[in-house]
């Protein structure tokens, strides 16, 4: 199935962040294994991807993960990206500052949480321009990226009403959360305006990433927020999707997707 891939980056501020650095200069390197990897971010914008043919269709920002310090834009965000897309929804891959990249002046509350909430206010204002219904926003977070969208599951607001820009007007409410291997945060809180939750790693990632999810789930249930957890046995962290990834963890995407469907997201 054909896709419609922006040819350049939406920026989540045309004028510049707030914060950021002018003239501040990204830097990309490529593995041995073809994958980008991005660092020193100082324009955080968004890589837009829509299905072919689409009425109000769900979208979905997706957060890459690389320790705070860099971002693993293909198996943990581009390539996310092209299979929401083929299975009908919009998909929005987030490129946000990073405080652990060298020298960096930024840091995760104040510009990296920032940054997402703005991506999702972003897609809520031009949901019709692409098509995306406004009530069926959410997020897919891989570990740093995952622990990013813990906090915007737990800090979003309904937007300031009195604000110049539209954009700040709109809600920072992600409808439905996905964390993929994440990192935990130390006051997490949930109530029941929570959105509902899909959770998932390998058995074998490390114990701070199984304790994140594990104590998620029981206090999402205990909030009486809809949520589903999933361990694969004997895999460690950073599976993301890759197209060489066999077993049952090349799975997930299908489940997620099932599961947004169960929601009756999709």
């Amino acid at each position: 199935m054909a896709l419609a891939e922006a040819t350049s980056p939406t920026l989540l501020w045309p004028g510049g962040a707030p914060g950021a650095i002018a003239g501040g200069k990204e830097a990309v390197r490529t593995t041995p294994a073809g994958e980008h990897v991005v660092t020193n971010v100082h324009v955080p914008s968004l890589t837009v991807y829509l299905p072919p043919v689409r009425n109000a269709v769900p979208g979905v920002v997706v957060i890459p993960g690389g320790g705070h310090r860099e971002l693993w834009m293909d198996h943990e965000g581009h390539n996310v990206a092209r299979f929401l897309a083929s299975n009908g929804m919009g998909a929005f891959v987030l490129k946000y500052r990073l405080e652990r990249a060298p020298n960096s002046p930024y840091k995760i509350e104040e510009h990296a949480l920032v940054d997402l909430e703005r991506a999702v206010r972003l897609v809520r204002s031009r949901s019709a321009e692409w098509s995306i219904d406004p009530a069926k926003i959410g997020t897919i977070g891989f570990s740093a990226g995952g622990q990013l969208a813990l906090l915007g599951a737990m800090r979003f607001d309904a937007g300031d009403a009195d604000a110049s820009d539209p954009v700040e007007r709109v809600s920072s409410r992600p409808d439905f959360v996905a964390l993929v291997y994440p990192g935990g945060w130390p006051d997490t809180r949930f109530d029941a305006n929570t959105p509902p939750m899909f959770l998932l790693s390998g058995s074998d990632d490390r114990p701070d990433v199984i304790r994140t999810l594990t104590q998620s789930f029981n206090m999402l249930r205990e909030a009486k927020v809809p949520a589903e957890l999933h361990f694969y046995d004997g895999v460690p962290h950073g599976f993301g999707l890759r197209s060489g990834t066999r077993g049952p963890v090349a799975l997930w995407p299908r489940q997620f997707v099932d599961w947004l469907r169960v929601r009756r997201v999709l």
